[in-house]
């Protein structure tokens, strides 16, 4: 779960970069799905593994952040007046990986991303002006919101936004995992869904565990998992098992409900993202106390 070129974090922040797209360069090196520069970070990674072809897939709508991969997203019902959003890893967070437990709405943020057009060309650039959701409890993402609208966006760029499914991954669905950093796609299927996830003091429920065909690597976290049936992000990249151990760093393991753990050696994990929209209303405006929201709370918004 590596998101590479934090360099500021601290040692124990890059330790963790090895999620799908963590801290810094050290974290890019050892193949995170995070990045240092993609040169280092190629050179870096599992020479074992053999490279995952790019293919004709199309990048529109992909952002690349300085240390991760993400996506222009809007939910089903937005509309074109609403503000953009930009969906990524909770460990891709600026400012550095929110702890077990910990829930980050409405923070101010002044990040940039480089927005893609279908052939990963620069499209332009889009700023941020807070955070309004981050995690790594249960899940693993931290959403945006821009300056500017859905329409504003596409008038300027002509790039519209990847709409955030609503429904539950499926398995045997084919995806394409589209990494805005990289510019490149892999592509494989949902193999299947681990009930919990863990990684050092992360856990994640019902994760997407992907068929060995996507070989992530540090700068893939936080790209959009796009079902290739209906174009529509069902999920949100994050972490590899890249050495075989068992739920530490860069090695996560899953945990059945009988507490039983499978390590399974570079297979690749995302995080479902279908209960996002019912925590969402009018206006793109978060609402954590909405009916059907499952999405983890501040302790302050949970006693409520």
């Amino acid at each position: 779960m590596r998101k590479p070129l934090l360099a500021t974090l601290t040692a124990v922040t890059l330790g963790a970069a090895a999620l799908a797209g963590t801290t810094g360069t050290a974290a890019a090196a050892s193949g995170h799905a995070g990045g240092t520069t993609p040169a280092a970070a190629a050179a870096a990674a599992h020479p074992e593994r053999t490279p995952v072809p790019v293919k004709a897939a199309s990048f529109a709508g992909t952002v690349a952040l300085s240390n991760c991969s993400g996506s222009l997203i809007r939910m089903p019902d937005s509309q074109a007046t609403d503000p953009g959003l930009v969906l990524t890893n909770g460990h891709c967070l600026e400012t550095g990986f929110p702890s077990a437990g910990q829930v980050i709405t409405d923070q101010p943020s002044t990040r940039s991303f480089t927005l893609l057009n279908a052939t990963a060309g620069t499209a332009g650039t889009l700023k941020a002006n807070k955070v309004v959701y981050s995690t790594m409890t249960d899940t693993d993402v931290t959403l945006y919101q821009l300056t500017q609208t859905y329409a504003q966006i596409q008038q300027s760029t002509g790039i519209a936004a990847l709409t955030l499914s609503a429904a539950h991954p499926v398995q045997g669905h084919a995806v394409d995992v589209v990494s805005g950093y990289w510019k490149k796609v892999y592509s494989c299927s949902v193999d299947g869904f681990a009930y919990r996830l863990k990684e050092d003091q992360w856990t994640w429920k019902d994760a997407v565990r992907y068929t060995p065909q996507c070989q992530v690597i540090g700068g893939t976290s936080g790209s959009p998992v796009i079902d290739t049936a209906t174009g529509q992000v069902t999920a949100v990249n994050n972490t590899i098992n890249e050495s075989g151990e068992s739920c530490t760093l860069d090695n996560p393991c899953e945990v059945n409900e009988q507490g039983t753990v499978t390590i399974r050696k570079g297979i690749g994990y995302a995080e479902e993202t279908y209960g996002i929209p019912a925590c969402f209303t009018t206006g793109n405006k978060l609402d954590l106390p909405a009916a059907g929201c499952t999405l983890p709370k501040p302790a302050a918004v949970s006693a409520h």
